[in-house]
């Protein structure tokens, strides 16, 4: 139930940024992919599935207070709109502050503290990798798997999506 309303939400938000909103499905389509190989279920999957359709949800404002979608905007951004689409769409409070915590941090590697923000960090990786240069250079890619990869499943689909 929450989760249609969270996307609908989130393509509101991102009428302005619209490759937003084809990023975040793709990212939502690895995390799923993800949960799946590492046997996700119940209200975890459902915290990983929302904190993939929000991770990006800070660029909008981003942009019009530092006309920058980059990332360390993105997570001081985020976590205020992410709030506020939750408690829109009357999402349960006390899951709010792990999605936001998140967020508020999902270009930084070193704030990963759990399988829920690992996972979140290898679905978004991989696209975000897709979108670079570094897609030209198998050995620097394998490198990128090795080094922030750490579930089975996320490394397979990023082997398979990247390198081979």
């Amino acid at each position: 139930m929450y989760i249609k309303n969270i996307i609908a939400e989130m393509q509101e938000t991102f009428k302005e940024i619209p490759y937003g909103i084809e990023h975040t499905m793709k990212v939502l389509k690895n995390a799923e992919v993800i949960m799946d190989g590492e046997g996700i279920r119940g209200e975890e999957r459902e915290l990983i599935m929302i904190v993939a359709i929000l991770h990006d949800i800070g660029a909008v404002e981003a942009l019009h207070k530092y006309g920058s979608i980059d990332g360390i905007y993105q997570e001081m951004e985020g976590p205020t709109a992410a709030k506020f689409i939750l408690d829109k769409v009357g999402y349960e409070s006390n899951k709010i502050d792990r999605i936001c915590h998140i967020i508020g941090n999902h270009h930084t590697p070193s704030k990963i503290d759990g399988l829920d923000f690992q996972i979140q960090w290898e679905a978004d990786l991989i696209e975000n990798l897709l979108g670079t240069e570094m897609k030209e250079d198998k050995k620097k890619l394998q490198d990128a798997i090795d080094k922030n990869f750490r579930t089975t499943t996320g490394k397979a689909l990023a082997c398979r999506l990247l390198v081979l």
